[in-house]
């Protein structure tokens, strides 16, 4: 092969291995956002495409004339960890109503090419008031308001509805707001991830409070493993001996590389039997690492586990440390203490340590300054250690896990003596680590 052959070569490789990071990080890419990213991916969607469904079986769908791509992600334990977020409020979690909202909306906007605010708070109004297990929009009140317009921004994000005349946010003072908007019917419809759709769950509301996490993992299951699904649900039992040797290994290599490409850090120990089986046979271990670099990423595996390295943080859609938000400074403080305590700590014990730094730093977190906020401040940093995969609860406490020990605080600087800590910071030895939903940990700093 010549040379010119081989650097054609190598930079198609680089090119999809970019391509799979960024889509990791962002599993819905529009040329809007990042035309860049969107050219690469659109210029070799057919290997990427091809990566992610032997991979992870997730389906890439590229749309160049519509300009976004699609990554379809499934996972087979869907969790809280990752919920839709506001644009405003410090990026705070939607709430029971807001989600209610969001599904609402979607369903009236899916025959509107082109609306009002005004049409579609009345369109969701008609809905809610029609059915008896929702509790109705009222837009008279400030509080719904600014749920509808925390819905309405986040589908402006995904380019789903475009402020052609007007912003959403002047609906939050008025309901009379003037806001038209232009809706992208078929992307909507490509948002839903879920295998098997919801209509498809019969069961009657109230029972749905009880049944939840049978029908979330109804929703979820895919028929190329194996099995029979009745009603929306499935015999786990009856499924795994209905299914083939290729079948159940197909599962395998999906469960396990989804969760190394998708968490921020795979453990041993949260693998079931068969998985970490797989993962240690010759041919798990072959697939595992040439997918990774397939990928772009360094693989770090240890005892307790695996994790990802991205030289190039693409993959990184939440980063730790951070200094973006005090419940981020407080959490990479509180690492100390935890680590300390291998056997974990108590609330009361980590509303002290909050309540220390709260001391510590007299004009930093000026929010948690309140009776409670020693306990909401060390509630917040933990909740900041679970979704990157440093901590869990067990038993009452909260307890570190193993990749917690990979971060050592060793000075914390601030321009006021008795101001903030950071924003600069020396976490472990020698890197600062960085989480993604979407790929492993990647790393900033010194690299290996």
């Amino acid at each position: 092969m010549s040379t010119l052959a081989n650097q054609l070569a190598t930079a198609e490789r680089e090119e999809v291995a970019r391509a799979i990071r960024l889509l990791l990080a962002r599993p819905l890419l529009t040329e809007a956002a990042d035309p860049a990213g969107f050219e690469l991916v659109r210029r070799r969607r057919e290997p990427v495409a091809q990566w992610f469904d032997y991979t992870c079986g997730w389906s890439l769908v590229v749309e160049p004339r519509r300009g976004y791509a699609r990554l379809t992600k499934v996972r087979g334990n869907p969790d809280g960890s990752r919920p839709a977020r506001r644009a405003r409020s410090g990026r705070a979690p939607f709430d029971r109503r807001r989600y209610v909202l969001l599904c609402v909306t979607a369903a009236e906007l899916l025959s509107m090419p082109m609306t009002t605010i005004g049409m579609l708070a009345d369109r969701v109004v008609q809905a809610t008031v029609a059915d008896r297990a929702l509790a109705a929009f009222d837009p008279v009140h400030r509080p719904e308001r600014l749920a509808f317009v925390d819905v309405l921004k986040m589908l402006e994000s995904y380019d789903v509805l475009r402020a052609v005349d007007g912003t959403t946010e002047t609906y939050v003072e008025s309901a009379e707001a003037k806001v038209l908007y232009r809706v992208d019917t078929t992307l909507l419809m490509r948002l839903p991830a879920a295998p098997v759709g919801a209509s498809r769950l019969a069961v009657p509301p109230d029972e749905v409070p009880t049944r939840f996490e049978e029908l979330l993992t109804g929703l979820v299951r895919e028929r190329r493993y194996g099995g029979a699904v009745v009603d929306g649900t499935a015999d786990e039992a009856h499924s795994e001996a209905a299914a083939t040797d290729a079948q159940r290994n197909l599962r395998l290599r999906h469960s396990v590389l989804r969760r190394l490409f998708d968490d921020p850090v795979m453990y041993r120990s949260d693998l079931a039997d068969d998985e970490l089986a797989y993962v240690t046979s010759l041919t798990g271990r072959q697939i595992l690492r040439r997918s990774v670099e397939q990928a772009g990423f360094v693989l770090e595996e240890r005892a307790e586990g695996f994790l990802l390295v991205d030289p190039d943080g693409l993959a990184t859609d939440v980063r730790f440390p951070d200094d973006t938000s005090t419940a981020r400074v407080a959490a990479l403080l509180l690492l100390e203490p935890l680590c300390a305590e291998p056997a974990g700590m108590l609330p009361e014990q980590l509303a002290e340590a909050g309540a220390d730094l709260l001391r510590r730093f007299p004009r930093w977190a000026k929010a948690y300054r309140s009776e409670d906020g020693a306990a909401r401040l060390s509630g917040d940093a933990v909740r900041v250690l679970r979704d990157v995969g440093l901590a869990r609860r067990t038993g009452g406490r909260v307890v570190v896990c193993p990749a917690a020990y990979r971060y050592r605080l060793t000075r914390t600087t601030s321009s006021d003596p008795e101001g903030s800590p950071g924003p600069e910071w020396d976490a472990g030895p020698r890197e600062t680590a960085g989480t993604t939903a979407s790929g492993g940990v990647a790393t900033e700093g010194d690299q290996r």
